[in-house]
């Protein structure tokens, strides 16, 4: 066999099921190879849709999704959801074609030194220079991708070495036996915690990761301590349970923020400071942090844990509560505060205004979608109210990238999702703007047979830095724009296209899309003067129940 058979054997040993990309000159000997193989080849439209379909597959799965690129352009388009996985912490595996060794020496058509160029947004790359090293090369790859904090790895094939003969087979997979964190710094943790008289729960998807959210859910319950997620982290506990404070993360004030200046100790529960800075939860660095997690603290002026507790997670959390006398404390702050965050959420359920307010088309999309369906959110000013208004039942329910945060993310993200769980609702939720960045991709999930929604927030403009100019400026500038017709668009590709016209039409239109059998496109007008509404609101938002 050549080394891209060799390749392809090795990548079924790891059990990989897909690898997204596109074909290429230089990866020409990796395609034939996959004719034989049980790996199913999704062809797309351009190598980021590929990286972002790797992205959220392993993202929802935990194992490794693999894209494919040729050299030069294909991988400069391929790496912007490279870099969106690695900071993300979804574990991805790149890999490019690359001119042969025999003219990397001398300037040469579309050559690129692509190890140099991944380097920074990956955790590991490596270009395999001889057919023997290929079996070593992508087992180090999984292993590195898939290992906590998971990520991106690159292999970069030059097409001479693909095309040499060799002998060799796949690695054995090492099994992966759990750290436990030591009874010292869980005895310290449940000291600290049983001290403390207004503990918070600060959980991130580390918590996801790990599969700790029953877990998280059961040592909330136990030791009476409210909740709050990252935009990451959301389904780490059921958002109806009584603890459950909900989504912390804009930058902006907000209910939840009166828990942390409430709090006396933050339990920092797989949590990952990309995912939103300690700065705005912790500015003076004066709350006294519990870091529970399979890694240890990242260095930040504040976020300077007083006890990490390093290991498995849930076997942390089950140990932690046994050694905490705190069963008997009253239920603290958080039913007056939950209160008033259930009260605002609610006041939007019955709003006829048109275009429709973001508050209330978040409201009726949770009305339609069940417990286990998935949500994907591209990046935009929807983003945002998809954060504060979206809650998970369920961890991997509502997927948002704010790691990278790569608009694009979510029709792409969209068709890995269908592909992992073909029997559940999956809803891409983005903006005008984000859409027409990846929208190519709806032929690819109509000939990969995934259908799912796409939800647009139709507001002709760039509406989240038209809302940042608002609140710096004063006025906008340079975000507006032109749409196509959508519903055009979509019934030109061979999809179903829906306009709402008003309030009343968005939960039936939703139902009726997603019971179609070929991807659907639902173009909603959006009222984003709610957007600067908001920021006033929160600026003068105090916290009178406690003061």
């Amino acid at each position: 066999m050549n080394t891209a058979e060799l390749l392809i054997k090795c990548l079924e040993n790891e059990g990989v099921e897909y690898i997204f990309g596109l074909p290429g000159e230089e990866n020409l000997h990796i395609l034939e190879a996959l004719k034989e193989s049980s790996i199913q080849f999704i062809t797309t439209r351009h190598e980021q849709g590929a990286a972002f379909m790797a992205d959220v597959y392993g993202r929802l799965t935990g194992k490794a999704g693999v894209c494919l690129s040729t050299l030069g352009p294909g991988a400069t388009n391929l790496m912007t959801g490279v870099a969106d996985a690695n900071l993300d912490g979804a574990p991805l595996v790149a890999i490019t074609g690359q001119v042969g060794t025999d003219r990397m020496h001398i300037e040469s058509h579309q050559y690129l030194d692509l190890v140099a160029m991944f380097a920074p947004v990956t955790k590991w790359n490596k270009q395999i220079v001889r057919p023997g090293i290929t079996p070593e090369v992508v087992r180090k790859a999984f292993k590195v991708a898939e290992k906590e904090k998971p990520g991106a790895v690159h292999i970069d094939l030059p097409e001479n070495i693909a095309a040499m003969e060799v002998q060799g087979s796949p690695l054995r997979i090492d099994s992966r036996e759990k750290i436990y964190a030591s009874f010292k710094s869980v005895n310290s943790a449940a000291v600290a915690i049983a001290k403390a008289k207004n503990p918070l729960i600060l959980a991130g998807n580390g918590t996801i990761r790990a599969k700790a959210a029953d877990a998280l859910t059961q040592f909330a319950t136990e030791l009476n301590i409210p909740v709050a997620n990252t935009f990451m982290g959301k389904g780490t506990i059921p958002y109806l349970h009584p603890l459950a404070l909900w989504t912390v993360g804009l930058q902006q004030r907000d209910f939840i923020t009166c828990a942390f200046e409430k709090s006396d100790l933050v339990i920092a529960i797989g949590y990952d400071l990309i995912e939103y800075s300690p700065k705005r939860w912790n500015p003076d660095g004066t709350i006294p942090i519990v870091h529970i997690a399979e890694t240890s603290a990242e260095i930040d002026s504040s976020y300077i844990p007083t006890v990490e507790v390093i290991g498995d997670i849930s076997d942390a959390l089950n140990e932690i509560i046994k050694r905490c006398d705190r069963t008997s404390k009253p239920l603290p702050f958080a039913a007056t505060l939950k209160q008033e965050i259930r009260e605002d959420y609610e006041q939007y359920a019955h709003d006829e205004g048109f275009p429709i307010k973001p508050q209330k088309i978040i409201y009726d999309l949770r009305q339609v979608m069940g417990s286990e369906d998935i949500v994907i959110s591209d990046v935009g000013a929807h983003k945002m109210w998809m954060a504060r208004h979206y809650h998970g039942e369920a961890p991997n329910t509502c997927i948002i990238s704010n790691g990278f945060a790569a608009m694009g993310i979510a029709i792409p993200g969209a068709i890995a999702a269908k592909l992992v769980h073909p029997d559940k609702k999956v809803v891409a939720v983005t903006g005008d703007g984000g859409f027409m960045m990846n929208c190519q991709e709806l032929e690819t999930a109509l000939r990969a047979k995934t259908p799912f929604v796409t939800l647009i927030f139709n507001d002709n403009g760039y509406g989240l830095i038209g809302w940042k100019q608002m609140n710096q400026f004063g006025a906008t500038s340079f975000v507006d724009f032109g749409n196509p017709d959508f519903v055009k668009f979509a019934e030109s590709m061979g999809l179903k296209g829906y306009r709402v016209e008003s309030s009343e039409d968005l939960i039936p239109t939703l139902k009726t899309a997603l019971e179609d059998d070929v991807p659907a496109v639902i173009d909603c007008p959006v009222d984003y003067r709610e957007n600067i509404r908001f920021s006033r609101k929160s600026g003068d938002l105090s916290c009178p129940i406690w003061e």
